[in-house]
């Protein structure tokens, strides 16, 4: 089971805007596909003209003294708790060990003599395998590098931490999207994400395909379904927007959302959030396949929260979920 901190959004990912910068060597697989959002794949039969294609990032074998590096820009400045290093279909060509070094510079690109801190020891590594690795830090970086000794391919590169938005300047806004992934929120539980992972409803613009939504299994007994989002920051809410882009044959037949202040900036356990006294922000509203829902403060209840519970009937997907307000 993975550990607690992939609760946390991915930011390192192309979805967020996270870029790869630069390299030492990508000759075998470009170094872009380090940061793919889809999970890596494996095609027998494909070959490129300088080799195999891999899924992933993968440097020739080195003749030389001296290791291959990746320096990735991360989507939004944020907290770094942990990182997932993915070595999948790499058998007899992955890294013997890793190590990662990150950095804060808000202008351009770090430098190789930047002031990079180690956040990750060097570690050992295994073929075809996902390596889970908490980190310890508080502070606050824009950019990562991925080191690996000497040589060789990993498919991806995933790094779980809190989005930092610089509300001095968002404070402003009269009105934002509190949610956003980009202002902090998070999606902090669910009782199922089988077909879509829970954090997808809060990624910027509009899902691509069906993939990049929240879509649970198809539900055959009572009951619904649930997600609860935390806030990037306390807002009064004002507006809702429930988009179900790409689902066309199996999207919810209605939802619910309510809302409540909680203190605390650590996930709560799955248990918590049924004790929770959650208050009715907007009833039973009916959703139709492949489209996006606004409801505004005649259909809502305004109201103070930190976190909200979406609540689908009975099941299906969601693509994207905006809650609208003004920030405290």
């Amino acid at each position: 089971m993975p550990p607690k901190f992939t609760q946390y959004v991915d930011l390192a990912s192309e979805r967020l805007g996270a870029q790869v910068l630069s390299c030492s060597d990508d000759f075998f697989a470009e170094k872009e596909n380090l940061i793919k959002f889809d999970e890596p794949i494996f095609i027998v039969d494909k070959y490129t003209d300088n080799g195999k294609w891999m899924d992933g990032w993968e440097s020739r074998r080195r003749r030389t003294p001296g290791h291959d590096w990746c320096v990735v820009k991360l989507g939004f400045p944020g907290r770094i708790h942990g990182v997932e290093v993915n070595t999948a279909f790499f058998k007899g060509n992955y890294p013997e060990s890793c190590w990662i070094e990150a950095v804060h510079c808000m202008d351009g690109e770090p430098k190789l003599d930047s002031p990079w801190k180690k956040i990750l020891a060097k570690k050992k590594l295994k073929g075809d395998s996902q390596h889970f690795f908490k980190v310890d830090s508080k502070d606050a970086f824009t950019h990562v590098r991925l080191n690996i000794d000497p040589d060789g391919g990993v498919a991806r590169l995933r790094v779980h931490g809190e989005v930092l938005p610089h509300w001095e300047t968002l404070m402003k806004q009269p009105q934002l999207d509190l949610a956003f992934v980009g202002h902090g929120g998070r999606a902090e539980a669910c009782n199922d994400e089988f077909f879509g992972k829970k954090g997808n409803l809060l990624l910027p613009n509009r899902a691509r395909n069906m993939g990049e939504g929240w879509e649970t299994r198809r539900r055959r007994g009572k009951g619904h379904d649930w997600v609860v989002i935390k806030l990037g920051r306390k807002g009064l809410i004002q507006g809702v927007e429930v988009d179900t882009l790409h689902f066309k044959g199996n999207y919810p037949d209605h939802f619910t959302l309510e809302a409540a202040v909680i203190k605390g900036e650590k996930p709560k356990a799955q248990s918590y959030w049924g004790k929770v006294k959650w208050k009715s922000l907007l009833k039973s509203a009916k959703l139709e396949a492949h489209q996006l829902h606004k409801f505004g403060p005649g259909s809502l209840k305004e109201m103070e929260a930190t976190h909200v519970r979406l609540k689908i009937f009975p099941d299906g997907g969601v693509s994207r979920l905006r809650i609208h307000g003004e920030p405290r």
